[in-house]
C-alpha cells in the first residue's frame, strides 16, 4: 500500500502519529521514548517509526519544512494509512514578550499567508484550528507537569526570510503568539478528511529578544512538549 512518499505496508502505522518537522527528531523520539520501535518509512529519509509508549502503540514520522510537505505526509496518512489523529509537534519563533524561550504554545488556531486553502473553493477565508479534544487533554497535562504554556493563535507562513521587516509587529497586534511554517496545512487537511490534529510548539526563538536555540537543543532537549503529546496519543 505504498504512496508515492511512504513506503510503509498496511498496519505499519498506528492511528495516531506525531510529526516533528525534523526526520532526525522523530528518530531521536522513536529511539528515546517507543519500546521496540520499528521503522516504516525511509522514502527521501523522511523517517517514520512505530513503537510503543506506555502499551499504547504510536507512531512517529517527520513531515518536513513548510505547508505544501506536511500537506503531503498528513494527507496519505489520513487517507491512506487510516491515521485518526496527527500532533505535530514542532519549533516557532515568538512573537510575544511574554512568549519565551522553550515556553510551550498549545495551538488554538493558525492564521496564514498561504493560498493553501484555495484548493477547497471556499466562498471566504477558512479558519483553521485544532481539535479541542487532544488540545483539551494537552492543557491538562501541561498544567499536570507545571510547564510555562500558552494557549492561543498563530501564524502559519509560507515566507521565512520575509522581506516585509514589519511582518511579526502587525500579526503580534492581531494576537498571534508565534510564526511557524505547517501548522495551518495541517488543520485545513484534517477539518477536509473529517480527522483530528493539534500542534504543539516549543518557542526555540524569539522575534522580540532575539535570543534563539542551538539546532541540537531543537533536536533533543524540547522534551516537555514531546511527553505532553505521548501522554495524549
Amino acid at each position: 500500500m505504498a504512496t508515492p512518499h511512504n513506503e510503509a505496508a498496511t498496519g505499519e502505522i498506528a492511528k495516531t502519529v506525531l510529526m516533528p518537522g525534523d526526520p532526525l527528531r522523530a528518530k531521536f523520539l522513536a529511539m528515546t521514548y517507543l519500546e521496540d520501535a520499528k521503522q516504516f518509512n525511509n522514502v527521501r529519509n523522511m523517517f517514520g517509526y512505530t513503537g510503543s509508549y506506555k502499551g499504547k502503540e504510536v507512531s512517529i514520522m517527520g513531515s518536513g519544512m513548510g505547508m505544501p510537505s506536511i500537506g503531503i505526509y498528513s494527507h496519505e496518512l489520513y487517507s491512506q494509512y487510516g491515521v485518526e489523529n496527527i500532533i505535530r509537534i514542532g519549533t516557532c519563533g515568538s512573537f510575544k514578550k511574554h512568549v519565551h524561550l522553550r515556553d510551550i504554545i498549545i495551538v488554538q488556531g493558525c492564521c496564514t499567508d498561504s493560498n493553501f486553502a484555495y484548493q477547497f473553493e471556499l466562498p471566504g477565508v477558512y479558519s483553521a484550528i485544532s481539535d479541542y479534544g487532544l488540545l483539551e487533554k494537552a492543557v491538562a497535562l501541561a498544567k499536570e507537569k507545571n510547564v510555562n504554556y500558552h494557549v492561543g493563535n498563530i501564524l502559519s507562513s509560507d515566507i521565512f526570510y520575509h522581506a516585509d521587516k514589519n511582518s511579526p509587529e502587525k500579526w503580534a497586534s492581531m494576537g498571534c503568539l508565534g510564526v511557524e511554517m505547517e501548522s495551518y496545512a495541517l488543520f485545513a487537511t484534517a477539518a477536509y478528511l473529517n480527522k483530528r490534529a493539534l500542534t504543539l510548539l516549543t518557542v526555540s526563538d524569539s522575534l522580540v529578544s532575539k535570543e534563539e536555540t542551538t539546532p541540537e537543543e531543537r533536536e533533543k532537549s524540547f522534551t516537555a512538549m514531546m511527553e505532553i503529546a505521548l501522554e495524549i496519543a
